[in-house]
């Protein structure tokens, strides 16, 4: 009797572990992962020894500030090479109004009359004109002059030449009343979008903005796009505050468009709260951004495994002395995962220096202990349940043995 009660209490054992492999005997919200790789009539699957994705593993040291801790390396000094020099020349161009004034130095000569008499000066104005488009204007005896793409002190100088031998001493002077072709129009969330004539003494990106009437939106959800001769470079609009040498010169014909983008990062693992976060100021941390996302949980996480993932730029990664070699020489954004160990207080510390960018991916590992303790969850269920089966079992057959049954 004795053996057939132990038989009978290994079968409700093994059927309890079976009812743990079986998956559809368990409580689910869809099918399981392996339900529906066994279903599919085709499948494209990676080899479980396989590298999807190859990325570079980067640990949060002082020498990473340096290297990485900008808030992007898109740039408008480096793109455009007018920014490195002084504000450009702003010259006549098609659709500008001119006004032309010469001056002979006496009476009776081209414009002054002998019998003049006296008057406020030896000179005479001639009527306003556009500049047509073939980029010529046209002065009386000196004939047509080409003033699309020249200084006005060189289109001053052709008409003295031209009147030299006609006119006694001439002196021109070309006045730019209206500036239509030396524009740049500024676009987008400002309150006063429009097109502004840049001022010969140079109109920064910035000077462009504020006589747009400035951004409608915060300075840390801003962008500026400068569009120039095909070229179009987007910058966050804090770049230019904070990097006065990306504040480079505006010039004719530049578009620049400002746009809002709420800047966010998303949290996940073993973090108090799990979600996407917006960036509420123009810099977070990395330790701040671990704090909104609840930090880790005292009885989940790994306080030493926390990860940032995100795109980093190569030239920086190749400056942290990382080998890239693995990755094609091409590839210039590369897949990075940043990791801060907090039960280091030098890492702790550094995280308050470290700071996130747009769509920054923040992980937080769970502890091996929380790992077993989930493994030793599930057997403590199963090995209750199977020995309060086998019990039952045991009962009833006593009870048939005994004539209570």
């Amino acid at each position: 009797m004795a053996l057939k009660s132990s038989v009978c209490a290994i079968g409700p054992v093994l059927a309890a572990f079976g009812l743990v492999t079986g998956c559809a005997e368990l409580p689910t919200a869809g099918p399981s992962g392996r339900a529906v790789a066994t279903s599919a009539s085709a499948s494209l699957t990676l080899p479980s020894n396989d590298v999807s994705l190859q990325y570079a593993l980067v640990s949060l040291t002082p020498a990473v500030l340096a290297n990485f801790n900008v808030s992007g390396y898109t740039s408008l000094l480096g793109s455009f090479d007018r920014g490195h020099g002084p504000a450009p020349e702003i010259v006549v161009g098609v659709g500008d109004t001119v006004q032309v004034t010469v001056f002979e130095s006496s009476a009776g000569g081209l414009f002054i009359p002998a019998d003049a008499g006296s008057r406020p000066g030896n000179f005479v104005t001639l009527p306003n004109q556009t500049v047509d488009r073939t980029g010529v204007i046209s002065v009386p005896y000196a004939g047509q002059i080409q003033a699309a793409g020249r200084s006005t002190r060189r289109i001053e100088a052709e008409i003295e030449t031209k009147l030299a031998n006609r006119a006694i001493e001439p002196q021109v002077i070309v006045t730019r009343l209206d500036q239509r072709a030396s524009e740049a129009a500024v676009l987008g969330e400002v309150n006063n979008a429009n097109k502004f004539a840049v001022n010969p003494a140079g109109d920064r990106i910035t000077d462009l903005i504020s006589r747009a009437g400035g951004l409608k939106y915060p300075d840390y959800e801003s962008y500026v796009t400068l569009q120039r001769r095909g070229r179009s470079v987007r910058v966050f609009f804090k770049t230019l505050v904070d990097n006065p040498a990306e504040n480079i010169f505006a010039a004719p014909g530049d578009t620049i468009v400002i746009d809002r983008e709420q800047r966010s990062f998303t949290a996940f693992g073993a973090n108090g709260v799990v979600g996407q976060f917006n960036f509420d100021r123009a810099k977070l941390t990395l330790g701040e951004a671990v704090a909104q996302a609840g930090g880790p949980l005292d009885a989940r996480a790994d306080p030493s495994q926390v990860f940032l993932f995100r795109y980093e730029d190569r030239r920086a990664l190749e400056r942290g002395g990382i080998n890239l070699a693995k990755f094609p020489s091409s590839q210039m954004s590369i897949p990075t995962i940043f990791q801060a160990n907090f039960r280091d207080p030098s890492s702790f510390f550094l995280s308050k220096s470290f700071n996130l960018r747009d769509k920054d991916m923040l992980y937080t590992s769970n502890a091996s202990s929380y790992e077993l303790l989930k493994f030793l969850t599930v057997i403590s269920a199963i090995t209750n349940t199977a020995s309060g089966t086998a019990r039952d079992t045991i009962d009833v057959q006593n009870s048939v043995v005994n004539g209570s049954y």
